[in-house]
């Protein structure tokens, strides 16, 4: 997916957001401000807006010199998704179509993202956004498919929204494989993230090696990309995942909620709808 000139101001605010939460020292504000202006203006050497959010973010790190400066925002997500996860359960047993509503609990999760909502309350947001349905849905596409299929890969997002992934993978009831980032960017989930969430426990877990804020496949691990390319089924989660992966050639089912305009133009609904759709 192309970079659009409305992502670059988005940048801005998130580092400008991330080194406020390291520091208080407005000198290495304006530092991280100045180096992100100078990639940003460069913007076109870029394949992916998540290249540019992770050079950005690379720039907050080594600035303030915190590895991870969204560790604990991710561990207060994951805290506070894990204690709604009986809710959630409670919320799918009442249900019928049980796997049209645990991917809905799944893209609900999507939510929680610190790189576009800086202050979220999980619990009130997940009751207010359950019971919305998807704009589209490509739900019939997927039953069929499972009904062959040996294998899952579910390429994850952010942090807290693992805890509700664990749900979709409990409802699947598949050889199921969950993909993370292979070091701390942004909120993204990183292997200690996952394994917090309870997901080692229900998933085989591995890292994509890829540290950019979405999935660049050209910088994934061999073993990775043979999982990727073999798997019966691959749903992607998010948005960052959406802009790297959409164009290519393997089919996939992007799960999120669409939260920006751009994202929401591409693929054809408004701002805030919730989308599984196969690609």
């Amino acid at each position: 997916m192309e970079i659009f000139l409305d992502c670059l101001p988005c940048f801005l605010r998130q580092v400008l957001e991330a080194s406020r939460m390291v520091t208080d020292r407005t000198e290495i504000h304006e530092d991280v401000m100045k180096e992100a202006i100078n990639i940003i203006k460069d913007y076109q050497k870029f394949r992916y807006s998540p290249e540019i959010g992770r050079a950005v973010h690379q720039i907050v790190k080594q600035r303030t010199g915190n590895s991870d400066p969204y560790k604990e925002i991710k561990k207060e997500n994951i805290k506070s998704a894990l204690q709604v996860y009986p809710l959630l359960k409670q919320f799918l047993d009442e249900k019928t179509d049980k796997l049209y509503w645990a991917c809905k609990i799944a893209a609900t999760g999507n939510i929680i993202d610190s790189a576009i909502y800086n202050e979220i309350n999980i619990e009130e947001a997940v009751e207010r956004e359950l019971d919305k349905e998807f704009s589209i849905c490509d739900l019939q596409k997927l039953k069929r498919e499972l009904q062959q299929a040996d294998s899952l890969l579910i390429i994850g997002d952010n942090a807290g929204e693992t805890v509700f992934d664990r749900i979709l993978i409990e409802e699947m009831a598949l050889d199921t494989i969950y993909a993370v980032r292979s070091e701390p960017i942004i909120n993204d989930a990183t292997m200690e993230d996952a394994c917090a969430s309870g997901l080692e426990l229900r998933t085989r877990l591995i890292s994509t090696g890829c540290n950019a804020p979405g999935l660049i496949l050209h910088e994934s691990t061999k073993e990775f990309l043979q999982i990727f390319h073999q798997a019966d089924i691959v749903i992607s989660k998010g948005q960052g995942n959406y802009e790297t992966l959409s164009e290519q050639k393997r089919e996939i089912y992007f799960l999120l909620k669409a939260k920006c305009p751009v994202i929401a133009d591409d693929l054809g609904v408004n701002v805030n709808d919730y989308v599984l759709k196969k690609c």
